[in-house]
């Protein structure tokens, strides 16, 4: 199953270049002549993407003088290897297309578990908050998908599906037969793990797939943007009792706020006072002026440090 999470993590991951540092020695030669550093540096920062470098160097450096003892290498290779796992013999090629290496796509990952670590220290969350979000609390769920491009074979699956006398087993055959999801058909079409916070998988996924019990697959075909899917339900958790979920619910409050983009351009606006910085290059003076100037209010240009934010939470404000 596509992710729009990993693709959103890669995408923002992409710019973390390092800017040269200035300079008379050849970055490139041609017959035409050189390309120096200083020259390289220049183009480069003068771009959009140079600016978005240098804003989230900054950010980077003041969150792990803040929160880097917060972070630890186990939990980025922790995210790293669940990633790779999802993506399973197609992650070296994904990285490869967008630019990334392993290096610098765990660097992504520790730079969004510092902002998290921000986000959580900036959630100040009542027991309000946490009965709101018990009320439409799931626990983590593990499912299955077939793919396929029409509402009919779908329907065809289901049939199959609907005479088998081990339908888990069935499933599994006609996901390595069936599904144009090559992330995941030679495994049954497992899907990760997902609770109700989650925005990589399409609402209409997620809505149908809660709604299955444990040995339960949907018996009509569910439309997403990926194509025709049937979701079988591995297993979903009793729901249980609130008093058992505490901590949960207070990571989904914080994985809500990191993606409200009012409540993470604040986050990040606080953040970057703190962290007394002084840009010292004069062309570079405004870079960060839509946050360290900021009132709250988001830029029309996004939010530093987020490359999940374009699913905001409307109940991210504390």
């Amino acid at each position: 199953m596509k992710s729009k999470k990993l693709i959103a993590v890669i995408a923002g991951a992409a710019l973390m270049l390092p800017l040269a540092a200035c300079g008379n020695k050849a970055v490139a030669t041609t017959s035409g002549g050189k390309i120096t550093q200083s020259e390289y540096y220049s183009s480069m920062k003068a771009t959009s993407n140079g600016k978005q470098v240098l804003q989230q160097m900054i950010l980077d450096k003041v969150l792990e003088k803040e929160y880097g003892k917060q972070v630890s290498d186990k939990q980025v290779n922790a995210q790293y290897n669940s990633y790779k796992s999802q993506y399973g013999s197609q992650f070296s090629s994904f990285l490869q297309q967008n630019g990334m290496t392993e290096k610098s796509f765990k660097q992504q990952l520790r730079s969004n578990l510092l902002l998290e670590a921000a986000v959580r220290d900036y959630s100040h969350i009542t027991n309000k908050r946490i009965n709101a979000q018990w009320k439409k609390y799931q626990p983590k769920v593990q499912t299955a998908e077939i793919l396929v491009g029409s509402k009919n074979d779908a329907q065809d699956i289901i049939d199959q599906l609907n005479s088998s006398s081990d339908k888990y087993k069935t499933f599994k055959k006609l996901a390595k037969s069936k599904s144009t999801d090559s992330s995941n058909k030679n495994n049954g079409g497992r899907v990760p793990a997902f609770d109700n916070t989650d925005n990589s998988l399409d609402s209409a996924y997620k809505e149908a797939a809660f709604k299955l019990k444990t040995g339960e697959y949907t018996t009509t075909p569910v439309k997403t943007d990926d194509g025709y899917q049937v979701i079988y339900m591995i297993e979903h958790p009793a729901k249980g009792k609130k008093s058992q979920h505490i901590a949960d619910l207070r990571t989904q409050i914080v994985q809500e706020n990191m993606n409200n983009r009012t409540f993470l351009h604040k986050v990040v606006s606080n953040v970057l006072k703190k962290g007394n910085v002084s840009i010292k290059e004069q062309d570079e003076k405004n870079i960060l002026d839509d946050y360290l100037n900021s009132n709250g209010a988001t830029s029309s240009s996004g939010t530093l440090g987020n490359s999940n934010s374009s699913n905001s939470s409307s109940n991210g404000n504390n």
